[in-house]
């Protein structure tokens, strides 16, 4: 990899904590007279940052200068003809990235080109793992005819998902966009491969439909005062015990002193009803439907803390159907990191030698993608809990974070 300096992905945002980077692209002029030629050294590095093939970016900036564009992939070399100040090409990247990289709606970068076809006719849109629109690309750009011509490859399979709906998914593990998906995972519905959200439904609700009566709420405490002080004093309580969990101000639902929010009521409901042999994923789901938070990324949050004890190593396995229900996009993913921060920093001190078998067992049952832990593991944040403690925590999960790499590396020899 060529030297570069970073920069953010959208070089209009000046942000300096903006999370989407990339490296300066770099040029160096080679050859003289009609032979001169414009070689872009770190290209891969750009288009991998990008989740885009280097090919299109090259071919995108001959459209732009009307200019050849030989390409070596296999040597990974990539020119431009004629000599081409590096300002120039950082302009057109940018051009680049507006037109093929940036969700039209959300202007994030964090997407997945596609191409799709019906009959003879053939689109390109980005799919968005930020807000889930997707978005058309100009099929009128000169770009268009070469990316129809080479698509989108798949992913490899140790790292990607397939799409579900006969398209062709472009992610190229860039270092910014949604992780490619962890093996037996389908990233779109938080479903294993092979069983739809529907499915998952018709299992919970097949679950349900054996409760009785009695067992859901004979065995509630109708004696339990209710009193406004006796309220607050067991959210209190329950919040000492799950470490201070944030059980509202979060999607645009209750506040943090409400004890009436549906996240105070979703945590105290699971806090009070967990390990008794009558309540599982099943019935903890259709609690969080019943108070409309069962797709909150902020219930994923409260259900970590409220839900996992000590033994949380075992309980993964135990609820993975519930977690694989609720955990469905990177936002969640990170409130369910989140929630591991606060369980293992603050409530249970002792677990923190854990964390890297915590979310070992997060990540084999399908819940956390492997680029958005390693994002987590490399930035110290104090969105859940004090710099500290988060330092504290992400240093524990390191031998975690070993291993992925690792496992990637040996991916990729064997590919």
């Amino acid at each position: 990899m060529a030297n570069a300096g970073i920069v953010n992905i959208r070089r209009d945002v000046d942000d300096k904590f903006y999370r989407y980077r990339m490296p300066l692209l770099l040029t160096k002029i080679e050859g003289k007279g009609n032979g001169i030629k414009t070689v872009i050294p770190n290209m891969s590095d750009v288009a991998r940052a990008l989740s885009r093939p280097p090919s299109y970016i090259t071919k995108f900036f001959g459209c732009e200068l009307g200019a050849q564009t030989p390409f070596d992939e296999k040597n990974d070399r990539y020119i431009v003809n004629g000599a081409h100040d590096a300002s120039r090409l950082r302009e057109l990247l940018d051009g680049f990235i507006d037109k093929f990289v940036l969700c039209r709606s959300c202007k994030n970068p964090e997407t997945d080109l596609v191409v799709t076809k019906n009959g003879r006719h053939e689109d390109i849109f980005r799919d968005c793992k930020a807000c889930g629109e997707r978005t058309n690309i100009d099929m009128r750009h000169k770009l268009v005819t070469f990316i129809l011509k080479n698509p989108p490859k798949n992913p490899k399979k140790s790292k990607g998902k397939g799409d579900t709906n006969g398209t062709t998914n472009g992610s190229n593990g860039g270092v910014h966009a949604s992780a490619p998906a962890i093996p037996g995972h389908n990233q779109d519905d938080g479903a294993p491969d092979g069983e739809s959200d529907d499915e998952l439904t018709r299992k919970i609700k097949a679950e349900a439909a054996d409760l009785t009566t009695e067992t859901t709420l004979g065995t509630d405490d109708w004696a339990v005062d209710t009193s406004t002080e006796a309220v607050k004093a067991r959210v209190k309580a329950l919040e000492g015990q799950v470490g201070a969990m944030s059980i509202g101000g979060g999607d645009d639902d209750g506040s943090e002193d409400d004890v009436d929010s549906p996240y105070s009521q979703f945590g105290r409901w699971v806090e009070e009803h967990r390990g008794q042999d009558d309540i599982g994923s099943a019935q903890i789901y259709k609690k969080a439907e019943e108070l409309g938070v069962e797709k909150k990324h902020k219930a994923v949050l409260v259900l970590v803390q409220a839900l996992f004890t000590e033994d949380i190593e075992k309980e993964i396995n135990t609820y993975n159907l519930l977690l694989a229900k609720m955990v469905t996009s990177e936002k969640h993913q990170k409130a369910l990191l989140g929630g591991v921060e606060r369980l293992a920093g603050l409530t249970h001190p002792e677990l923190i030698p854990a964390v890297p078998k915590i979310l070992m067992a997060l990540y084999q049952n399908d819940v956390l993608d492997e680029e958005v832990v390693t994002q987590w593991g490399t930035h110290v944040s104090k969105k859940y809990v004090d710099k500290e403690t988060s330092k504290k925590v992400r240093k524990a999960s390191e031998p975690f974070l070993k291993w992925l790499e690792e496992a990637d590396a040996e991916s990729d020899e064997d590919a």
